[in-house]
């Protein structure tokens, strides 16, 4: 089969797994697209194989559609070990896009058939059980960073953790690159933050979560976990993406713990906008694997992302049958954001911030406080300069940052 039999625009999928590509290249547009199916699926460069059998044929990809740029192929799902999502990374994302025929390659999004979704259980929690195990049924979720990433001692860390949860913050998390130094020890860390947690819950009368980041070798990674489940912790945050795939599905498997994602390195496959991987595919599969929560973009402030493909990638986190995942919001976040955010995003969303609560200029309990008012303010439908005339930690943080209109 020559790349260009791989193109059956007559083609209407069955069952397939859909991939939609953008493809730019300086050759003929159909080889190049055939190419993108041959090479994902049963096909090479030369088409005399000696090797091809007869009937092998009925397992090639094909692209089914191509509208300018863009093209959508169908993979029968014989190409896949469909519970085994590495290996299908490694058909749809793999050598394709290192092709010499191909300029510019980047997957735009998937469609999962049904039959591959039955192999996955999706999120243990999602977004009914973090509201429910943290009793918060009507607004969105307020989280923190631990700031700087690096450089504090556990009892250090704790101290500040405590600090923002009495302000009102309902979650803390590590950051994606603090694991287990020198100068903080996983096991310390975790048993000093949970015990303050319980003292804040104890005093605030709310319930409250930390996020430990377990990242690390498969069974560090689990030793961690079971670390956690031990102390009574009820969350773990993982790097998804420099932690892989199979990693990732096989902790989902072995924690009752909620999952919560962070995508570090995401921009190495998502940022350039004609090349690499789209960021709703990444999202769909980690709702698959079983992520709680995870990192989808934040519209405005320091990784301002499309608006629109936002919306999108939060909307596929809560379509379907499965649990919804909980999206989170972060990235040079502050109080003057909320407002907006909550319009354009909604409730079901955790509102992430780090140094909008910690360089708050009264300290991080008050930062965590500006960020509360300024949630129950826009909840209130108050707009924020308003909700601030009696609110003086959220003043003193729109003094410092603005609003974002």
């Amino acid at each position: 089969m020559k790349y260009e039999d791989f193109v059956r625009l007559n083609y209407l999928p069955d069952g397939d797994l859909i991939c939609e590509y953008y493809l730019e290249t300086k050759e003929n547009f159909k080889k190049a697209a055939g190419a993108v199916a041959a090479e994902s699926s049963i096909g090479t460069w030369d088409p005399n194989l000696t090797t091809m059998k007869l009937g092998i044929e009925k397992l090639a990809a094909k692209v089914f559609e191509i509208k300018g740029n863009k093209i959508k192929i169908a993979y029968p799902l014989e190409l896949f070990e469909i519970d085994n999502v590495s290996q299908i990374f490694s058909s749809v994302a793999g050598n394709v896009f290192g092709m010499s025929i191909i300029e510019n390659l980047r997957l735009l999004d998937i469609e999962i058939p049904e039959e591959m979704l039955k192999s996955y259980k999706g999120p243990k929690f999602g977004i009914s059980g973090v509201r429910s195990f943290l009793k918060i049924e009507d607004r969105p979720l307020i989280g923190t960073i631990v700031k700087p990433k690096l450089g504090l001692t556990p009892k250090e860390q704790s101290d500040v953790a405590y600090k923002t949860w009495i302000g009102g913050v309902d979650l803390v998390k590590d950051d994606e690159n603090l694991t287990s130094m020198s100068f903080n020890r996983f096991e310390e860390r975790v048993t000093r933050v949970l015990e303050l947690k319980d003292r804040a819950e104890e005093e605030t009368g709310e319930k409250k979560g930390y996020m430990p980041n377990i990242t690390a070798p498969y069974k560090e990674m689990e030793k961690r976990a079971n670390i956690v489940t031990d102390l009574g912790g009820k969350y773990i945050m993982i790097d998804i993406l420099t932690l892989g795939w199979s990693s990732l599905q096989e902790i989902s498997k072995n924690t009752k713990l909620a999952i919560h994602g962070h995508r570090a390195m995401h921009g190495a496959f998502t940022r350039n906008s004609k090349h690499g991987i789209r960021m709703i595919v990444i999202a769909k599969f980690a709702r698959l694997m079983g992520v709680d929560q995870l990192h989808t973009g934040g519209v405005v402030g320091k990784m301002e992302g499309e608006k629109d493909e936002i919306i999108k990638i939060n909307s596929a986190l809560k379509s379907g049958i499965m649990k919804k995942t909980f999206p989170v919001a972060s990235g040079g976040l502050y109080p003057g954001c909320v407002e907006k955010l909550i319009k354009i995003i909604g409730k079901d969303t955790v509102i992430q911030a780090g140094g909008g609560i910690h360089a708050h200029p009264m300290g991080s309990e008050k930062g965590a406080m500006a960020m509360r008012q300024a949630v129950e303010g826009a909840m209130e439908g108050y707009s924020l300069k308003e909700y601030a005339k009696e609110h003086e930690e959220l003043k003193t943080a729109i003094d410092r940052w603005g609003v974002v209109e």
